[in-house]
């Protein structure tokens, strides 16, 4: 599913390395066009209720709207993405949003529209890009190159924040001149070259040699896959806790414009601008912050930073230094999203990429919305000003999380293993066929026990985030030397999935386990169906439904369990 190189046009560690790439750049240009027409569109929602109600809490709720969806519905979403074409996934998601987004244009324009009804149809396009996002995000693996992935996901983020730097300036003019209606249409119009682009789009797919899963059993792999994998545990960790910390910014910037600096719609846009500016700023340097800064050292000076900048909004009253403070805000979020989206991206195989970046974005929405819950009800309670004051000493306390939830290094992505044969089977067996149970023997020489049972321990996780469950390792106590690995696969069909979606990476490690056995026999290994009471047929007419279904091809087995 890699696009066939091109000749780049930008050195290869550059940011616009992956413009070189003719696929990337038009869905690039065109996302650009969608994130403008989504930043009017905010800005006229936002301004929208402030002319619907005085409630500081209906104001904020306008961007939980449009976030908790991906909350919500991300793991769904990164299901789909994985279990479909994502080209379909996004065109469909993108359908959702234009539909929401004429929904609302038409509501508005009538006058019918309600603080409750608005809310509503902010939380439909919010749904629209929840789905849309992880089946974006993880079709740029399939646009470019593994050598410039960082730069095209830093490119991702420097495309929302173009956008949010001259789209609210852009939507504070078009909500002053012509109204939230203008606002809602732009949006819905911009909707459309992304469509055109994605539909021009000619997606090399590969033909899966195994069934698909089932959407159940999808969302269950891409959980356990997270919760087995400490590096993406902590990553999405600290990404909730940054936008648990941060989302005063774009939650309060509406009642930040109107009560601090006493200004309009226009004053708004200027504001959401600035931020979304030293968005881009911090975008575009993320490679020298990657180059000189490990992740944990960045995450702490972008919290620190960012938590100092905070409060200065928080006390200024003179639109310059607001904006100013606004600017080194915005780039501090930026590189630590983005050095969190690049974490995830290159912990995830390619079977469960879409999965994992749903968490990603549940993660960060997740809190957002959380946040601006909190903050637009704390500051019904104590004021805008003391809102922030509190947000920024959380976001300035927030690296002390470092000392417990590390930061892991990031390095290249690991990719995906070559297929393995199938093992010899001799009883009949359909995919449903389970569970089933693998015991694979190893012979260890007695001082190397220690070594061998920590690196079982790092096999355990492997095993079970690829699908195994009742993972066990024993010895014997007659003879020491023997160590048995137990695990169990539900069915037949998820073993040979669980068999084959191990990475590089991990058919190393598993190399690292069998290198530790000794003797000229190979390691013994053991596949069995446990079979309860009543799942043999008793009788000989009894029909048999496994001759009735076509397996994948066996051959002769390969390693790895």
């Amino acid at each position: 599913m890699t696009p066939a190189p091109k000749r780049p046009m930008f050195a290869a560690d550059s940011i616009g390395a992956p413009l070189g790439f003719s696929v990337f750049r038009r869905i690039w240009l065109a996302s650009l066009l969608s994130n403008l027409g989504l930043m009017i569109q905010s800005v006229g929602a936002a301004w929208a209720m402030t002319q619907l109600t005085s409630s500081a809490d209906k104001v904020a709720l306008v961007q939980t709207a449009l976030m908790l969806p991906i909350m919500l519905i991300a793991m769904p979403a990164g299901a789909v993405a994985d279990m479909y074409d994502r080209r379909m996934v996004s065109l469909a998601s993108l359908v959702v949003s234009l539909v929401g987004a004429s929904a609302l244009t038409a509501l508005e324009w009538s006058g019918a529209a309600t603080p409750n009804l608005l809310l509503a149809f902010c939380f439909i396009i919010g749904s629209g890009m929840a789905l849309f996002g992880p089946a974006w995000q993880s079709s740029v693996g399939e646009q470019v190159p593994p050598e410039v992935l960082p730069s095209a996901v830093a490119l991702n983020g420097i495309s929302y924040n173009i956008a949010r730097s001259f789209g609210p300036a852009i939507g504070g003019i078009v909500v002053a001149t012509a109204g939230a209606v203008a606002a809602f249409a732009a949006n819905a119009v911009l909707y459309i070259p992304l469509l055109v682009v994605l539909l021009l789009w000619r997606r090399k797919t590969e033909a899966s040699r195994l069934p698909r899963e089932r959407l159940n059993r999808a969302i269950v792999s891409g959980v356990r896959y997270i919760a087995n994998s400490p590096s993406i545990r902590v990553v999405l960790m600290r990404t909730l806790i940054t936008g648990i910390c941060g989302g005063s910014v774009s939650a309060l910037m509406p009642l930040v414009a109107r009560d601090l600096l006493h200004g309009g719609a226009q004053t708004y846009g200027i504001m959401l601008g600035a931020f979304g500016m030293g968005a881009v700023i911090g975008a575009l340097n993320i490679g020298h912050v990657r180059k000189y800064l490990s992740g944990e050292a960045s995450i702490r000076a972008c919290a620190l930073i960012m938590g100092v900048a905070i409060a200065v909004v928080a006390v200024s009253r003179e639109p310059v230094l607001t904006a100013a403070a606004l600017v080194v805000a915005g780039s501090v979020w930026m590189l630590a999203v983005a050095l969190f989206n690049i974490g995830v991206q290159l912990s995830a195989p390619r079977w469960v990429a879409g999965r994992s970046l749903a968490a990603f974005q549940a993660a960060i929405a997740g809190g957002i919305a959380i946040g601006s819950w909190g903050w637009g009800h704390l500051t019904d309670s104590v004021g805008v000003e003391m809102a922030l004051l509190v947000s920024g000493v959380a976001m300035f306390a927030s690296p002390l999380f470092g000392l417990w939830l590390k930061m892991p290094p990031i390095g290249a992505r690991d990719e995906d293993a070559d297929m393995l044969a199938d093992p010899e089977v001799q009883l009949h067996l359909t995919g449903r066929s389970g569970p089933l149970v693998v015991e694979i023997e190893y012979r260890v020489d007695q001082e190397q026990a220690r070594a061998f049972h920590g690196v079982m321990q790092d096999v355990q996780l492997s095993r079970q985030r690829n699908g195994a469950y009742g993972w066990s390792i024993a010895r014997d106590i007659a003879d020491p030397e023997l160590w048995t690995e137990r695990y169990h696969c539900p069915t037949w069909m998820d073993f040979l999935r669980q068999r084959n979606r191990s990475t590089q990476s991990e058919r190393a490690l598993y190399q690292r386990a069998v290198d530790f056995h000794l003797g000229p026999d190979p390691i013994r290994v053991r596949r069995m169906l446990e079979r309860p009471f009543g799942s043999v047929r008793w009788k000989d007419d009894t029909p048999d439904l496994a001759a009735r279904e076509v397996l994948p091809v066996s051959t002769p087995a390969g390693s790895s369990g």
